[in-house]
């Protein structure tokens, strides 16, 4: 009789063993089933984000090369409009020498007439600027400033091909955290097959753990730029 009630508890003791790995196993199947796919689906928003940073990095580096392009236009127009002023007052100079003030009236205002015509506001701000001296060419801030909106317009570009970059990083970890959910739903999936206790045990320790390690992984990477989940829930907007 000690024996049979022995056997007996000895059975169901095994029984919940057994059905504790299997309901475990059950619950972990699903957790991973979710992860996997919140993985998945973040990862896309990255990789939505990154379409859209390296779609406006394109647009802003055409804008950028177009505005470079007027720029060295004006500032090859202006180049040449400073050496006609230069002469032109050069021969101004020389006529108020040979006292023909007439002339260099004449001179003078042939100066007035390219300066409103034929130079641009900046060329002309620095010409009217009364601490300007010398040659504005020779200033490097004020050659730069012709390409000031062109180099604003590219560095743009720079910084949103840097943000798609970093989307394409966090959407390949996001694909690497759903491989490894993957491999825990395959290893959980053995478990079904398994009959020897010890090893269902341990390979369903394994399961969580790799599970653990996966969902370390994820939480260590950022979430995509703006993401609100409320937002998916607002169709009225």
């Amino acid at each position: 009789m000690k024996t049979t009630v022995k056997e007996k508890f000895q059975k169901i003791k095994k029984f919940f063993k057994e059905n504790t790995i299997s309901a475990m196993t059950a619950v972990f199947l699903g957790i991973a089933t979710l992860l996997v796919a919140w993985a998945g689906w973040i990862g896309a928003l990255h990789e939505g984000n990154q379409a859209g940073n390296y779609t406006r990095s394109n647009n802003l580096a055409a804008e950028g090369n177009a505005e470079y392009n007027v720029a060295t236009q004006i500032y090859i127009s202006d180049l040449f409009t400073w050496n006609s002023i230069s002469n032109l007052q050069l021969d101004r100079q020389v006529a108020i020498a040979q006292g023909d003030l007439a002339e260099a009236k004449v001179i003078e205002a042939k100066i007035e007439k390219i300066k409103s015509d034929g130079c641009s506001p900046q060329l002309l701000q620095a010409i009217n600027d009364p601490n300007f001296t010398g040659n504005p060419f020779e200033n490097e801030e004020f050659v730069n400033g012709y390409f000031k909106e062109a180099k604003k317009l590219l560095d743009e570009s720079q910084e949103a091909m840097k943000e798609g970059e970093q989307d394409n990083l966090k959407s390949d970890s996001y694909e690497l955290a759903s491989v490894l959910y993957s491999l825990v739903l395959f290893l959980l999936g053995i478990i079904g097959v398994l009959n020897e206790y010890h090893s269902r045990k341990m390979l369903l320790v394994f399961s969580v753990c790799v599970l653990a390690v996966a969902v370390i992984y994820m939480l260590t990477i950022p979430m995509p730029t703006g993401f609100n989940i409320t937002n998916f829930f607002n169709f009225n907007k």
